[in-house]
Parts: structure tokens; C-alpha cells; sequence
């Protein structure tokens, strides 16, 4: 870490716990939706395996639902896509040991986030957790017009900083998103083990993985 002078992180199962948020997402929505249903545990299961950890398009998330669930009543066309922004924000989480992680990175480097998503939900995400002024460089793919993996949002983003590539570290659970991203531009990374798999075909190698965001306290 000799040569590191930034940390980004990527912020979905990264700093914030998507996995638990949408969860409340799904919770808040049967309450609303599925009174009549007793036992939820196979939709609840069956709406994360169509949510697909967010990569899916929301549009065709929720026309998937509308066909699939067991609605008592249908919602009307766009009636889903109303309530889906406050209904997931209000859900949002830190991942464990966070703050901590933030504020020792800070105490040490420049800090960054880049993320793939929709600016108003991201930015949403930030604010409602209060950690927008963690950062010193937040980078959403929306307003960016760039999407991870492309190395060119990783470069935008340390050239933001006024830094070289190589001297920002990547923190990211994606393997293609965020590792190979990230690592074509050669900037190191480190992979947080979350929802996805290593691919076998993959040939990034990140500095470390980990299974805890705390771990990172130990590596910076």
C-alpha cells in the first residue's frame, strides 16, 4: 500500500448492505401488497431470485412481478415503479463496520465512491445514511454516462482526484464490475466477497478478498 494514495469503494454489498435492504424493499411491499398471503417465505425467495442482486432492470423487475406474484389486486401500470423509490431507500443500511472503515481510510487517503445506478436512488442511498461527506469524490454511472466495468469511469474517477490509476485502490464485491474493471486500468483492487462468485475464466487478481468490510482496517 506503499504507493496508495486514494481508496474508492463501490457502494451496493460494498459499504452499504443491499442484500438486507431490498430484503425490506420485499418486506414493505407484501405488507402492502399481500395481506392475504400467510406464508411469504416462497415469494420472498422467488422476488430476490427475479431481482437478481439489482442488476436487473427495474422495468423488468416489476413487469416480472406483476405476472408472477399472487396479487389480490393487480396494480395498475406504473404503479410499482411509484412505489419502489421510497419503499427501497427508506430500507437503507451500512454494512457492518462501515463508519469505522470510512473514517480510518479518511484519517490516512483520499476517498472515493463509484458506483453503478440511477443518481437520485444513489445519491438517496448516501444521504439517508448520512456518508455523502465521506467521500471525497462520488461518481455515479448515470451522470458519469459511463458504466463499470468500462476502465474509463475507474480512470475518470482518479483523474478526478488528480491522481494515476495505480495509485487508487479499489474496494468492490463485483468480479467483473468492479475487480476486472478496475484492474484493466491497473489499479489494485480489493474483492469483498458478497453475492457473486469468482468466475473461472476470470484473470483479475486483486490484492486481497475479503469477507467483512472490517477486514479492511488491518489492510490500509
Amino acid at each position: 500500500m506503499e504507493n496508495i494514495k486514494a481508496v474508492l469503494f463501490d457502494l451496493d454489498n460494498t459499504i452499504l448492505d443491499r442484500t438486507r435492504m431490498f430484503g425490506g424493499f420485499a418486506a414493505q411491499l407484501f405488507d402492502a401488497y399481500f395481506g392475504h398471503v400467510a406464508d411469504r417465505r416462497a415469494m420472498l425467495a422467488r422476488v430476490v431470485e427475479l431481482d437478481q442482486d439489482g442488476y436487473k432492470p427495474r422495468e423488468t423487475l416489476f413487469a416480472e412481478l406483476l405476472e408472477e406474484l399472487p396479487w389480490e389486486r393487480t396494480p395498475a401500470p406504473g404503479e410499482l415503479a411509484e412505489f419502489y423509490p421510497g419503499a427501497y431507500l427508506r430500507h437503507a443500511v451500512l454494512m457492518e463496520g462501515a463508519r469505522e472503515v470510512l473514517a480510518h481510510a479518511r484519517a490516512k487517503y483520499r476517498t472515493g465512491l463509484v458506483t453503478n445506478g440511477r443518481t437520485a436512488i444513489q445519491y438517496g442511498k448516501l444521504d439517508l445514511l448520512g456518508i455523502r461527506g465521506e467521500f471525497d469524490l462520488i461518481l455515479v454511472s448515470e451522470e458519469a454516462g459511463i458504466k463499470k466495468p468500462d476502465p474509463r469511469i475507474f480512470e475518470l474517477a482518479a483523474g478526478k482526484l488528480g491522481l494515476r490509476a495505480e495509485e487508487c485502490l479499489f474496494v468492490g464485491d463485483h468480479p467483473v464490475n468492479d475487480i476486472e474493471g478496475a484492474g484493466r486500468t491497473g489499479m489494485p483492487t480489493v474483492w469483498m466477497r458478497a453475492n457473486h462468485p469468482w468466475p473461472e475464466d476470470s484473470e483479475a487478481k486483486p490484492l486481497h478478498a475479503i469477507t467483512a468490510l472490517s477486514e479492511l482496517l488491518a489492510l490500509l
